[in-house]
């Protein structure tokens, strides 16, 4: 990140090129300080202190995020320069879209706001989506389609930081929100697993092609504009559903 008003031009001419695992620290720095598990929001949700209209509110409007995780992938995937990487990114496109009516993690996803009470199709109408998460997904979608594609690799690392937020998440659902139907918590398993082996790529790629200190240093500006997003759709939500 830049500090103290320094560029990353003159960074750059005066700095070495971190190694990886400064390059790696410097990333997971990212998530310690703005990942959105800090969020006031999601600190209420883990003490058990949101209400059920705060949960609906939560679900339905994530699920405008969900619905467009694959739009950013494919995005992504258009300007991926190799066929080698093409065929590893796509399959984060089957795990949310799924490859029937019955699975992916959409699906899963409209699983859980029948879970806490909605119906699945005023979900999918978008009838509770506010204008704030509407805004900071599409923005993502928009960098994802129109920045170097290792950038946009580097945004999707907060992946990163999910495997113990939605360990911890599944277990306060299960705890403090009985009235939750507990098979609507599939999304967050599947995604314990797909979850990590998606960082593992990403952060090899980013590794890999973050040659230059600059380069470095738009990935880490990359990821915590992704943070960014996923702060800003809390706070719009924590507005909407005081």
């Amino acid at each position: 990140m830049l500090e103290q008003g320094i560029s990353v031009s003159q960074e750059s001419n005066t700095k070495q090129v971190w190694t990886s695992d400064e390059f790696t620290e410097r990333l997971k720095d990212v998530g310690r300080s703005f990942y959105h598990d800090k969020h006031p929001f999601h600190v209420r949700m883990h003490e058990g202190k949101l209400s059920k209209e705060q949960i609906q509110g939560w679900v339905a409007n994530r699920y405008y995020y969900q619905k467009s995780v694959p739009i950013k992938d494919a995005a992504i995937l258009s300007n991926l320069p190799s066929r080698d990487l093409r065929r590893e990114w796509i399959g984060r496109i089957m795990d949310h879209d799924g490859t029937t009516e019955e699975d992916g993690g959409i699906e899963a996803w409209l699983k859980l706001g029948e879970a806490v009470g909605l119906t699945r199709e005023e979900i999918v109408r978008e009838d509770h989506v506010v204008p704030g998460v509407r805004f900071a997904v599409d923005a993502y979608v928009n960098f994802a389609r129109t920045k170097p594609w290792i950038e946009a690799v580097a945004s999707s690392l907060t992946e990163l930081f999910s495997p113990n937020l939605i360990f911890k998440r599944m277990k306060v659902i299960e705890k403090l929100y009985p009235w939750i139907n507990s098979a609507g918590l599939e999304y967050f398993q599947n995604r314990l697993t797909q979850a990590p082996h998606d960082s593992d790529v990403a952060l090899k790629l980013v590794l890999s092609y973050c040659q230059t200190l600059e380069d470095q240093q738009k990935a880490v500006e990359a990821l915590r504009f992704k943070c960014d997003v996923l702060w800003v759709q809390l706070d719009a939500i924590e507005r909407a559903f005081p």
